[in-house]
């Protein structure tokens, strides 16, 4: 394996003579690239951190901070937090919780973090571009990037994205490189899929590609927001960092000699759906995991315009950028008696203070709420207008 090669300025900034924060990060990546067999570090646009939820960092992440503690290099945004700072909510959480995670933020604020809270930072706040390279954590944007965009990141993880974050930099290996993004495994799928069976579909395929990058076939209608909800399940249920749809995603003539072939057809997907959802009556209604765009929200705005609400708590989750470009829908929601939160989601906020059971029409969160560190939940998991079922007279 070719050693990673530093440039001088690096390696001073390795031997500690640019302060302990700045070698704390260099040494990372430079593991990281060792490990990934990089030849040298690269130029990033961009960070995205993940773990900033309070419920997901705990006391030992917030110390991590503190030693890492210097001003980014690169426009940086950052996941969900355990609640609405603005609004409050979903749920009730004790002083402690809020006293912790508020630390988290303003050692992100004094950082020069951009205030995004946020899974989708490519709406509004961090949008890269074709072949930026840049250093993503949040296992759905990061397919999603690659994917949809043909931005560059490897899967990171919340550490790594900060160190890249402070040097500006990442090893060139993995996804950096034309080699690493090609698809190995050819996925032909005869079943036409919504935006519900997309997320079934990445349920599915996740467990039986683990790392393997797909090419899937036959979805050459394929939208965005169908493919973000792909992206979201798929990331959830492997480490599979990318996609290619046949004539849909830019990339899609990357492809391995001799793949693997998988077939997928109606049944595969209704098996999934019914083994991951429960027959139970939800107590709740949520949506948004990854965080909602404005076109889905104004489609939501549109179901319950004029309706009158029953039955289960309705939440919907997206960034405050979005919220606040969107506030005719939003007016809408609310009025009907929904509740729109920004910088907290489902998965990282604490619901099983309040809920035992929750349907939702995310693959992500119908694989991460059952979990005790997650939600504790029962989940039903189904489309948007079964879900709203539950909610309109």
């Amino acid at each position: 394996m070719k050693r990673l090669q530093l440039t001088r300025e690096e390696e001073e900034i390795f031997d500690g003579k640019q302060g302990e924060a700045l070698s704390m990060a260099i040494r990372l990546l430079y593991s990281l690239g060792e490990l990934g067999g990089a030849d040298k570090l690269i130029s990033i646009k961009s960070a995205h951190i993940s773990g900033v939820s309070y419920k997901n960092v705990g006391e030992g992440g917030i110390q991590f901070l503190k030693k890492m503690f210097h001003k980014v290099s690169v426009p940086t945004s950052l996941n969900p937090l355990g609640f609405d700072i603005e609004n409050g909510g979903p749920v009730t959480i004790d002083e402690n919780f809020h006293k912790k995670q508020m630390e988290i933020v303003e050692l992100y604020q004094k950082m020069g973090v951009m205030d995004s809270f946020t899974c989708t930072p490519y709406y509004y706040y961090n949008e890269p571009s074709f072949g930026d390279h840049i250093s993503w954590a949040e296992s759905s944007a990061i397919i999603y990037v690659n994917s949809l965009i043909g931005a560059r990141t490897n899967r990171e993880s919340g550490p790594s994205a900060l160190a890249s974050a402070i040097i500006g930099k990442t090893p060139n290996h993995g996804l950096h490189k034309d080699e690493g993004r090609k698809a190995t495994v050819v996925v032909n799928v005869s079943e036409p899929l919504d935006y519900t069976k997309f997320a079934a579909l990445g349920l599915y395929l996740g467990p039986k590609l683990n790392k393997s990058i797909p090419l899937v076939k036959g979805q050459e209608k394929a939208k965005g927001i169908e493919l973000k909800a792909f992206s979201a399940a798929l990331s959830a249920t492997s480490s599979i960092p990318m996609f290619h749809v046949d004539r849909v995603t830019r990339e899609s003539g990357l492809l391995a000699d001799s793949p693997e072939t998988i077939d997928v057809g109606k049944e595969e997907i209704e098996e999934t759906i019914e083994k991951n959802s429960t027959k139970e009556e939800p107590e709740l209604i949520a949506i948004g995991c990854p965080h909602l765009s404005s076109e889905e929200l104004d489609y939501i705005a549109h179901l319950l315009n004029g309706k009158k609400k029953v039955g289960p708590d309705l939440f919907l989750f997206t960034s405050r950028e979005v919220k606040a470009n969107s506030s005719e829908a939003v007016r809408i929601i609310e009025n009907f008696g929904g509740k729109v939160f920004s910088d907290t989601c489902m998965v990282v906020s604490p619901l099983s203070n309040k809920y035992n059971s929750t349907g939702t029409n995310s693959g992500k969160a119908t694989f991460y709420l059952p979990l005790k560190g997650y939600g504790n939940q029962k989940v039903a998991f189904m489309g948007i207008m079964d879900l709203l079922k539950w909610v309109i007279a």
